[in-house]
């Protein structure tokens, strides 16, 4: 504590002597000033940690000294003190960003504290994030071993979240490498979940969460009315670690009334994944049903050129016709923008829905730009790109108009994504799908312990592309590698971000309800 170094100004100083001896058997070093001008002269010979400025004072007030010390080092923490408690004040220094705002007559603990929250604070907090998260960390373990349902799974997977994000700036490399384990173990172990119930989630005997096919139905639908419009946006790709994220930005504009996640079905791929939510319908009733919009890994042209239509079949399946809806797909900032600008215009829709393709898009630049790899080398780092993409997106800009047009907000996406780290030996033919964490053909030679196999798709209602086609899917953190060109394949996609298997974070996604503020 001893390189503590505190510039204190008031114009009475003299009174304050033993609160600054106070602060000297601390070791902390305290110089002291009587006047603005004075504290100006000291900032210019000497660098300190942190300014105490009383407010009322002969010659340069202390909002004017305050404007002065800010002009020349705007990220020095500087406490005002003042007997006023007029709100003009508190206001105006709150504006100049100051570190705290006390009321005379201080007391020394109350200026320990103060010191303790702006020059200790990060200490503080990651000393106190590791001990919660080392006596959760057990718990965590415990439940691990116990997990037997995909509501335990689901809140298992928010706490491994909601500690991820914790420790993201403490300074314990060792408690972010425990995490990282526990994380792996868990899915290591929801991989074997998934391979015991995902087949018996399709039989009409056993209880299923909410999946892409059934969203819409049943938690879309309910949120309807003719009495305020709803806007329903669907980010692809969008982890739920990264919601989190995007979370306190929202909260400006919308209150939160509900959080539920949901699961992605399999593959966790966008044409089988977001087609299920627009359609309601499992890809091989889409196949069967809409044979003109689906089309199969193998078959030529885009997956997902159908999504309106798929939308106006499930409403009118649905019975919902009375209801006037529009919807949107943005792949660019400019097709962004010009939904921004013309936004007042769907006011009158019961139901607006924007698909925002941009996260998806991060992840495939990932592994294909060498700068963007650098810039989101691990889920730390995604999750800040992203961040940094969304609050300067076109994206916010729509949801803030439509907090202020009064539209409910309901934010979801089609599937997450992992970082996938280990290599799998794959061999197949010609026809053999091109995805890295699923594939489909027939005559798929394979690692079995590091996939799921679905050897007849129609159980888990997926299409067949000939009568032999089998379904594998890599689980945890793995991704198929051809044996031609093996070592070549694995460094250039090692360490990227993939979906269409079994991981937590592709599966377990968000959904989320909003009503304006």
């Amino acid at each position: 504590m001893n390189n503590i170094n505190i510039l204190w100004v008031d114009d009475e100083i003299d009174l304050l002597k033993p609160h600054i001896l106070f602060l000297e058997k601390k070791n902390y070093k305290v110089t002291t000033c009587q006047s603005g001008t004075e504290a100006i002269e000291a900032l210019d010979d000497k660098n300190f940690d942190i300014v105490f400025l009383d407010e009322n004072m002969p010659g340069l007030t202390g909002l004017e000294t305050l404007n002065e010390i800010k002009e020349r080092r705007d990220s020095l923490p500087v406490v005002m003190i003042t007997k006023s408690e007029e709100e003009y004040i508190m206001e105006e220094a709150i504006g100049n960003k100051i570190a705290d705002y006390l009321i005379k007559p201080v007391n020394p603990n109350q200026i320990l504290l103060s010191l303790k929250k702006n020059l200790d604070n990060s200490r503080l907090v990651s000393e106190k994030t590791t001990s919660n998260y080392q006596q959760e960390f057990r718990k965590i373990a415990m439940d691990l071993s116990m997990v037997n349902s995909y509501e335990e799974w689901v809140n298992l997977y928010q706490k491994l979240i909601y500690w991820e994000i914790q420790l993201e700036d403490i300074e314990d490399a060792g408690m972010v490498e425990i995490l990282e384990s526990q994380k792996n173990e868990a899915n290591i172990q929801f991989g074997k979940y998934i391979e015991k119930n995902y087949f018996k989630w399709f039989d009409s005997n056993n209880e299923a969460p909410i999946m892409s096919h059934t969203l819409f139905k049943e938690r879309v639908v309910p949120e309807l009315s003719k009495s305020k419009p709803t806007l329903l946006i669907v980010i692809d790709n969008l982890r739920y670690d990264q919601w989190k994220v995007f979370e306190p930005i929202i909260n400006n504009y919308y209150k939160k009334e509900k959080e539920d996640p949901f699961f992605s079905i399999l593959p966790t791929a966008t044409q089988y994944a977001r087609n299920a939510i627009f359609s309601g319908l499992m890809p091989s009733d889409m196949e069967r049903l809409f044979p003109k919009y689906w089309k199969n890994d193998t078959d030529d042209g885009g997956k997902n050129l159908f999504e309106a239509e798929f939308l106006e079949s499930q409403m009118k399946r649905l019975g919902l016709t009375n209801l006037t809806h529009e919807y949107h797909k943005i792949t660019n900032i400019k097709s962004g923008k010009k939904l921004v600008d013309n936004f007042k215009s769907l006011k009158n829709n019961d139901l607006t829905v924007v698909v925002y393709n941009f996260v998806d898009m991060l992840s495939h630049a990932k592994t294909e730009m060498e700068v963007v790899r650098e810039l989101a080398a691990n889920d730390k780092a995604y999750r800040s790109l992203a961040l940094s993409w969304f609050k300067n997106s076109p994206l916010l800009e729509i949801i803030h108009q439509a907090q202020i047009l009064g539209f409910k907000l309901i934010l979801t996406t089609d599937h997450g994504t992992i970082n996938v780290k280990s290599p799998s030996r794959v061999i197949g033919d010609r026809e053999t799908s091109l995805n890295l964490r699923y594939k489909t053909g027939r005559s798929l030679t394979y690692e079995s312990k590091d996939v799921m196999v679905a050897k007849d798709p129609k159980v888990i209602h997926l299409p067949s592309i000939n009568m032999s086609s089998t379904f594998i899917f890599a689980k945890s953190d793995l991704f198929f590698a051809y044996q031609n060109n093996y070592n070549h394949y694995v460094s250039y996609y090692r360490n990227t971000y993939q979906h269409g298997g079994i991981s937590l974070e592709e599966m377990i996604i968000p959904f989320v309800v909003f009503n304006p503020k």
